[in-house]
């Protein structure tokens, strides 16, 4: 009989959660209708996002399992799991027993028809991300490893619940999440209050508290299974259907998968609500869900939907879908001659209208000629800054070789949580099992084994060679004297910077920088993840004076080694936007060359993106970039295989 220490907890009930409005009838929807695709939960720590997702499992209806009915599970994928345990592997009991080759299915197979929640999503390694997507993408999971061929199905709702200030997802494993919903901790203190209460009243007495809210649990699963059963009678009309195409048009989202989503997820509310056709109000509901985190350009950009935005969006595709209808009925009313207009049958001769005649639109209409061009009447003076020339796409920056660093998603690095690549005699990052009893397996008869377990040796001990990536520090070194100064120039400058500083909150690196002008190297940002705080002292920068390029680097040396005694794994990239024209003090370019040398004599890996324009240059970043030991490239003809070639000149 187990004790009451040694008695499972029961999970706090669904129906018991205080607010959460929006997540409780996003994860409702996704049990009635699977095909939604999941929910992303975005919040800050503590809003109850893992309460109400775990709760979830005791509302899913059961399912059918090789003939058998069993409920639906939860399957949590840790974020430091290994791609075996997730995917699957060899069965190890049965090769030392049997010696048979046989598979042992993964997480992913124990989430078929139910769902896989991943707390910390952003948090997941980029081999786990692969592994998800495969598996989103085709329903099933195919593994060819260690002399096994096997397939499974593997169609689950992923859930996700992250913490925005740690970094964001992939857009391609973000836009698999069918809905999106950011979560907060409600201001107002009634509700602050009844959470407290209830947490307390739960804690105090587990059982007691659960069986409170057991029977409104039961009728929420009752009504998730009802309306599962009545998905397929409701009815998505033409003028709905236009309404969704409309919407996601009016947002310019890419793909079609939000028309898809949106229409699933109207349609799953319908349902919800025992209706038998979707509605205008059931698209608002399910836009509300679907369309924030695809409408999100920017990791810079506030998450969420402007209502004015989606109210007028909406307008418009009441007034398109209307329009749609009055056409449809003109195309079905009857070819009468008696029923038409008194001008219906009236051509040129009789001074009805023909193309370019008077009732037409001309060229004139809407008064003098635009100098812009159509939907013109912008200044040249309002113009927005100029943009950097040519594809920014900072993906291939990395810092060569192979680290030990942070995990993150930027350098290569041997990680004791990346993917096994091979194994080895060495210690490793782990046992690999798989290596380990085939090697055993060659000298089980020269060791006497006949039947019976598997005899192993020190000898047959293999490691796993891990490979993952990793986060690293990226100090921007950004020339901003009167040489730099110029409008276009600047814009371009700020906008590869801002291009980088998306690039590297999206891959968890820590980022500095650091401006030179006057007299002086300024640290406007010390080393931080923070990179969204970047972004505004990088708007702000001040520009103009002399150009002291030998203090920034000695400035960012002094960062390095200084960030080096408190996270030495962490390796770090100096990325150096200048013209080369170094002007502050006595012997400025001369000091410069030696400063840069300096830095590369430190084994900080670096790029020079060279910002000089005009007919007649000088190539003084070229020198530099030669002084740091590193790469460079043109501003203007910074794109993704230019850098490629930068990282390995640098390597």
């Amino acid at each position: 009989m187990r004790s009451e220490e040694d008695r499972p907890v029961a999970g706090f009930p669904f129906s018991a959660v205080v607010g959460q409005d929006q997540l409780r009838l996003a994860l409702i929807l996704c049990a009635v209708h699977p095909g939604i695709g999941g929910v992303l939960v975005r919040g800050e720590k503590g809003t109850a996002k893992s309460t109400v997702v775990r709760a979830l499992t005791a509302l899913l209806p059961a399912v059918d399992d090789a003939g058998t009915t069993r409920p639906a599970r939860l399957v949590e994928l840790p974020v430091g799991a290994t791609e075996d345990r997730v995917i699957g592997s060899i069965d190890l009991e049965k090769v030392l027993r049997d010696g048979e080759r046989a598979f042992q299915p993964g997480l992913l197979a124990a989430a078929h028809q139910g769902v896989l929640y991943v707390d910390e999503v952003n948090l997941l390694h980029d081999h786990l991300v692969d592994v998800l997507l495969d598996a989103a993408a085709m329903g099933r999971v195919h593994i060819e490893r260690d002399g096994i061929s096997h397939s499974h199905p593997a169609k689950f709702v992923l859930v996700g619940t992250m913490n925005p200030e740690e970094g964001e997802l992939r857009p391609q494993l973000l836009d698999r999440f069918g809905l999106a919903v950011d979560v907060a901790a409600s201001r107002d203190v009634d509700v602050r209050m009844e959470v407290v209460r209830r947490r307390l009243d739960y804690e105090r007495d587990p059982e007691a508290f659960v069986a409170r809210y057991e029977s409104a649990d039961e009728e929420l699963a009752a009504e998730i299974l009802t309306a599962r059963e009545k998905l397929d009678s409701v009815e998505l009309s033409n003028r709905e259907l236009r309404r969704i195409a409309s919407l996601c048009a009016s947002f310019d989202v890419d793909g079609m998968r939000a028309d898809l989503v949106l229409a699933r997820t109207a349609t799953a509310h319908a349902a919800w609500r025992g209706d038998s056709e979707v509605t205008a109000e059931d698209v608002r509901v399910a836009a509300e869900l679907t369309l924030p985190h695809r409408r999100r350009r920017d990791p810079f950009d506030e998450p969420g939907l402007d209502q004015q935005q989606l109210d007028d969006a909406l307008e418009q595709a009441d007034q398109d879908a209307q329009s749609q209808v009055e056409d449809d009925a003109r195309d079905r009313e009857p070819e009468n001659p008696e029923d038409r207009g008194p001008d219906e049958d009236r051509g040129p001769e009789d001074g009805g209208p023909e193309d370019g005649g008077p009732d037409d639109e001309g060229p004139d209409d809407d008064g003098p000629e635009d100098p812009d061009g159509p939907g013109g009447g912008v200044r040249a003076t309002d113009r927005p800054s100029a943009p950097p020339a040519g594809e920014f796409k900072a993906k291939l920056l990395e810092v060569p070789g192979v680290g030990e660093g942070a995990p993150g998603r930027r350098s290569r690095s041997m990680s004791s949580r990346g993917r096994v690549v091979r194994s080895t005699r060495e210690r490793g990052h782990g046992l690999h099992l798989t290596s380990t009893v085939f090697a055993a397996a060659e000298s089980q008869v020269a060791r006497g084994r006949t039947a019976g377990r598997l005899r192993l040796a020190p000898a047959d001990l293999r490691g796993a060679i891990r490979e993952g990536r990793e986060g690293n520090l990226i100090v921007f070194v950004v020339d901003a004297s009167g040489s730099m100064a110029a409008r276009d120039r600047l814009s371009a400058v700020t906008g590869a910077v801002v291009s980088l500083l998306r690039d590297a909150y999206q891959r968890r690196d820590k980022v500095a920088v650091i401006t030179v002008r006057g007299r002086e190297a300024e640290l406007v940002l010390p080393p931080t993840s923070s990179v969204d705080i970047a972004v505004r002292r990088l708007q702000s920068m001040r520009t103009g004076g002399k150009s002291p390029l030998a203090e920034g680097f000695l400035r960012a040396r002094e960062v390095v080694l200084r960030e080096r005694l408190r996270d030495p794994q962490r390796r770090a990239l100096v990325v150096t936007l200048t013209d080369g024209r170094a002007t502050g003090g006595k012997d400025a370019l001369h000091r410069a060359r030696v400063a840069a040398h300096l830095l590369a004599d430190a084994s900080v890996a670096s790029i020079v993106v060279d910002c000089e324009t005009g007919l007649v240059r000088l190539g003084l970043a070229a020198e530099l970039a030669r002084e740091l030991r590193g790469g460079y490239v043109r501003l203007a003809e910074l794109s993704a295989q230019q850098v490629a070639g930068v990282v390995r000149a640098a390597a």
